[in-house]
């Protein structure tokens, strides 16, 4: 590690050169990102192996990998560049933040459980809002550690629902939906009379799940039978959870999930929206942070658009009725 007199020669611009690569990966991408050339920043990379006496990033097939001492720099370094900014831009806080100025770039990661059109939706009023903002949408999946994501400044934001929100981050309701069952219109349990779907023939029915976010750990659906010491009988696990109404209405799955995804369905495929014949508690999705983002006002910014969109899109849902 480097010596007293080494830290007093590290400028601020050198920081955020160490925060822009960890969180590129890349020479070239943080080269274009700081406006810099790739000389440059390959030079004040090897300028801050030195200081850190650490590689910071090290060769991973066709790209680059963060450290783990590189890893654990990224939030001091965010919030030393943070604090610098609110210490040194006073005009800049009086301002307030610009969307319509802004060229940063947003990191979401968001199910698509929520409603096919949130996505899209989302984009298209950040892009009016903010036409020169960058956006990277990122899969909720088993293999990516939102949480670890979120504490080390990789994305933004992330949505989705979950019976019990991780307990150290900051989190905003979107919406609650019921749960509801969608089958093919010649499933038998389209044609059974609300006293002949019961719980019993619900959970003897062939059914579709999204694969888990976390290994083996089941998602709200089967963790909420769970508790009631009931388990249904999942045939199809998938992480395109987009394809399901596919699926079900070529078939004898059921998919069970909120009215709303399965409602934008009901007009355009050959699929029925039922009751849920096990009691369900609503399914409630939910927007999280990391405190590292929590006064930044441009992520401020960011979550009041996306919870104006989802406000939005279940308003102008279609909810029908199921039987």
């Amino acid at each position: 590690m480097a010596e007293r007199n080494d830290f007093d020669k590290i400028e601020l611009h050198l920081i955020r050169v160490l925060q822009t690569l960890i969180t590129e990966r890349s020479v070239s991408r943080a080269a274009m990102r700081l406006r810099s050339t790739q000389p440059a920043v390959s030079a004040q990379l090897k300028r801050l192996r030195a200081l850190t006496g650490d590689p910071l990033l090290v060769r991973s097939g066709n790209g680059m990998t963060p450290t783990e001492t590189a890893l654990q720099l990224l939030e001091p370094a965010s919030r030393l560049l943070q604090d610098a900014d609110r210490l040194f831009s006073p005009r800049a806080r009086a301002r307030g933040f610009a969307p319509a100025e802004t060229a940063l770039t947003f990191r979401i990661a968001a199910s698509d459980y929520l409603d096919p059109l949130f996505l899209p939706e989302l984009v298209a009023h950040l892009k009016h809002e903010a036409p020169q903002a960058r956006l990277e949408l990122l899969p909720l999946s088993g293999a990516f550690d939102y949480r670890r994501s979120l504490a080390q400044g990789q994305v933004d934001l992330v949505i989705g629902n979950w019976l019990e929100p991780p307990g150290e981050l900051h989190l905003g309701r979107l919406m609650s939906d019921e749960i509801v069952c969608l089958v093919a219109e010649d499933h038998p349990a389209a044609r059974m009379t609300a006293r002949a779907w019961t719980p019993e023939r619900y959970l003897e029915c062939q059914h579709v799940a999204p694969t888990p976010l976390h290994g083996n750990t089941p998602g709200v659906i089967d963790e909420h039978l769970a508790s009631l010491g009931l388990r249904r009988d999942v045939v199809v696990k998938s992480a395109h959870f987009s394809l399901f109404p596919l699926m079900v209405a070529g078939s004898l799955l059921v998919l069970t999930t909120g009215r709303l995804f399965c409602s934008r369905y009901v007009d355009s495929l050959p699929v029925r929206i039922v009751r849920c014949p096990v009691a369900f508690p609503p399914l409630t999705y939910y927007q999280l942070w990391h405190e590292l983002t929590h006064a930044s006002a441009a992520n401020r910014w960011l979550r009041e658009q996306v919870r104006e969109v989802a406000r939005n899109v279940a308003g102008h849902g279609m909810p029908g009725r199921a039987r």
